[in-house]
């Protein structure tokens, strides 16, 4: 994980196209910026980026089903609940299935646990439009290529 750039996804555990789930995986960095002001000397992983977890963990699930021909941007959350704190250095499961696909958008329901509790939940509404641009496009496939993107989810 490297808060600092957003990249919240360490790897892709596991990817099923035909069931509209993945898991997830994400190590919480032991030191960061973001501890020195949330909170010091009690550091706890900011909800906003738990949520924010959640919605880059849904991404790679919509990238996936729409075979990376169009791209999902945040457009809701609803339901948002932190059940408990997380800590640098926990290991983060974070899961997501779709609930909903309409005409330009989709729904999913994503899950963070650290050794199989729930710490958060959230109901995520996301956009999606072809990429605006080849650089983006670039891009995503680079980092899908570091978390471990699943290239034979691809095939037709």
């Amino acid at each position: 994980m490297h808060i600092e750039y957003f990249m919240l996804i360490d790897r892709i555990l596991d990817l099923k196209l035909d069931e509209k789930t993945i898991t997830v995986e994400a190590t919480v960095p032991t030191q960061s910026t973001i501890f020195e002001g949330h909170f010091p000397g009690y550091p706890i992983m900011p909800g906003v980026l738990l949520i924010e977890s959640m919605a880059q963990t849904s991404g790679w699930l919509l990238l996936g089903l729409m075979k990376f021909e169009r791209m999902p941007f945040l457009a809701a959350v609803k339901e948002a609940k932190m059940r408990g704190f997380v800590s640098p250095g926990e290991v983060l499961t974070v899961e997501a299935n779709v609930l909903h696909e309409g005409s330009g958008y989709a729904i999913t329901e994503a899950r963070v646990k650290v050794g199989g509790k729930l710490r958060s939940n959230a109901t995520i509404t996301f956009s999606h439009v072809p990429f605006p641009n080849p650089e983006l496009r670039g891009h995503m496939d680079a980092v899908a290529k570091r978390v471990g993107f699943p290239q034979q989810a691809l095939l037709p």
